[in-house]
């Protein structure tokens, strides 16, 4: 099983403050303007495999009072898992993701490379390990 827990984004505590997996808080992520290639970034993050599909509006944590549909959805590019509201954060606040995330996403030309349904399932499996807190 890979370390999964490396390849997450988007599960700050604002996003889900119940949960004892947080990633931390994401107001030191935010930044005070659009960030190189953002729109770009944003696109990509909107077009992940969907692992698990949410349905329904999950509001604005930073308190726009805005919603985004399906933010609770569950994406992946074969490697990384983010939130389905990621790329909202992105685009509405700025949010800066890891260096080697962003680098991965501009070498891939921003658009999300085919993975088997074999690595989905996977990755499906690992999540679901992880949020048993049961480890292969």
């Amino acid at each position: 099983m890979s370390d999964i827990r490396r390849k997450i984004l988007g599960f700050y505590s604002e996003l889900w403050p119940s949960n004892p997996e947080a990633t931390g808080s994401i107001r030191p992520l935010m930044a005070v303007a659009p960030q190189p290639n953002e729109s770009d970034i944003a696109s990509y993050l909107r077009g992940g495999h969907v692992l698990f599909a949410s349905m329904g509006v999950i509001d604005d944590a930073l308190g726009t009072g805005e919603g985004i549909v399906g933010g609770g959805s569950l994406l992946t590019d074969g490697e990384w898992l983010w939130r389905g509201d990621l790329w909202f954060y992105v685009s509405r606040h700025h949010v800066v993701l890891p260096a080697d995330f962003r680098a991965k996403a501009a070498s891939l030309g921003y658009a999300v490379p085919a993975v088997e349904q074999e690595r989905l399932m996977t990755l499906t499996d690992e999540l679901q390990a992880l949020r048993s807190g049961k480890r292969k």
